[in-house]
């Protein structure tokens, strides 16, 4: 079991369903949500303004959407790739999208912390392919 995952979606429902996916299948002992690329950013720079807190444990998979307003996933990864976040360059990082582009899943290879490219929705199998292929 992760001890905390990073979900990045804008869409309520989905969040809400990723949500009980993963507390269902015992995947992730904690599950924090943002909203958007910018939300996220933002979230990992409270690690470093506020090391005595709850958040120290960073997570150590990052569940993100694409298609996002504000600040989407390909922008997020531009941003998180830089030497800003470099501390944090050993998150995993999974793409989940509705879309299932091959032109998308070949752009998501040029970054090295994306090691899958998924179709939403999350399933029981999803988690179960993840356990054993990225977190054994």
């Amino acid at each position: 079991m992760l001890d905390k995952i990073l979900f990045v979606d804008d869409d309520p429902i989905t969040q809400m369903l990723c949500k009980m996916v993963i507390k269902k299948n015992s995947f992730s002992n904690e599950i924090d949500i943002a909203k958007n690329g910018e939300e996220a950013l933002e979230y990992f720079k409270t690690f470093k303004q506020n090391s005595e807190t709850e958040l120290k444990i960073t997570p150590q998979l990052i569940l993100l959407d694409l298609n996002m307003p504000v600040m989407g996933g390909w922008e997020f990864l531009d941003s998180f790739s830089t030497l800003e976040y470099s501390e944090y360059n050993h998150i995993k990082v999974i793409i989940l999208s509705s879309t299932i582009d091959p032109a998308d899943i070949e752009k998501s290879k040029k970054y090295s912390m994306v090691i899958d490219f998924l179709s939403k929705p999350i399933s029981k199998e999803m988690l179960e392919y993840i356990k054993i292929n990225i977190f054994p």
